[in-house]
């Protein structure tokens, strides 16, 4: 069996990166769906954790993809982008150097196609609901496609081409197998906005077709800590207590 890390939206919490890792023991691969930086105090550290994984496959996110680049500020929230500016700052070269490579566009590895908005929009396209998982469907010919951006995790399962799909909130630690296609998302390591502050992360078995969420308590305490430290917004420190 090959186990797949697939995580997304770290958003610079080292420590909640740690307590993923940690939790999922071995793997054989790991897939990033991309924001490895933003919100978070720890860009540099996260990006070097990342670059250890084995068989690293990671895309680039709509926060690493401001970082790289000239930063509107119309683009995101006066929150966002005054940690977005800390974090371009704080950046190492090596570090920017490694977002500047990171693919924009939808990826393909086996069955499953990659991307970090959606496969329509890979930077900055929301998958929120149905509705818009059924318009993306015609944008991806793999069985399955997997997404981040959100901070949700999602499962929307299509169990036969002539059938409606459904829109699951996957449970912790059950095994789902995928059916005929599938549209997931592992939400948030760093910054979960699904009212459960844990981090959220996901395995996945190409052998086997399954996937399973699994979520990890983690010292958020501290993480705040430093995110007023570094005087950042509080408004992030905050949203860790609740994942909202």
């Amino acid at each position: 069996m090959t186990r797949v890390i697939v995580i997304s939206d770290i958003h610079s919490n080292l420590t909640a990166l740690e307590a993923v890792l940690a939790d999922a023991g071995t793997v054989d691969e790991a897939w990033c769906l991309g924001d490895l930086i933003g919100y978070g105090p720890d860009p540099n550290e996260c990006i070097s954790l990342i670059q250890e994984l084995p068989n690293l496959f990671c895309m680039m996110g709509n926060h690493d993809f401001a970082a790289i680049g000239e930063l509107g500020s119309d683009t995101f929230n006066s929150h966002a982008y005054r940690s977005l500016l800390w974090q371009k700052n704080e950046l190492s070269k090596k570090n920017l150097n490694f977002l500047k490579k990171l693919p924009s566009t939808s990826q393909i590895i086996g069955e499953v196609t990659l991307v970090h908005g959606s496969p329509r929009d890979p930077i900055w396209e929301y998958i929120m609901n149905l509705e818009t998982a059924k318009e993306n469907l015609s944008f991806f010919d793999t069985p399955y496609c997997f997404f981040g951006h959100t901070h949700y995790p999602a499962f929307y399962n299509w169990v036969a081409d002539d059938e409606e799909p459904t829109n699951e909130t996957p449970e912790p630690l059950v095994t789902q197998p995928l059916a005929n296609r599938a549209i997931l998302n592992p939400g948030s390591v760093g910054q979960p906005r699904d009212k459960d502050p844990r981090a959220s992360y996901a395995i996945y078995d190409p052998q086997n077709n399954t996937w399973q969420l699994n979520r990890v308590e983690y010292d958020h305490k501290q993480v705040q800590e430093r995110i007023l430290k570094a005087g950042l917004p509080p408004y992030h420190a905050n949203r860790l207590d609740t994942g909202s």
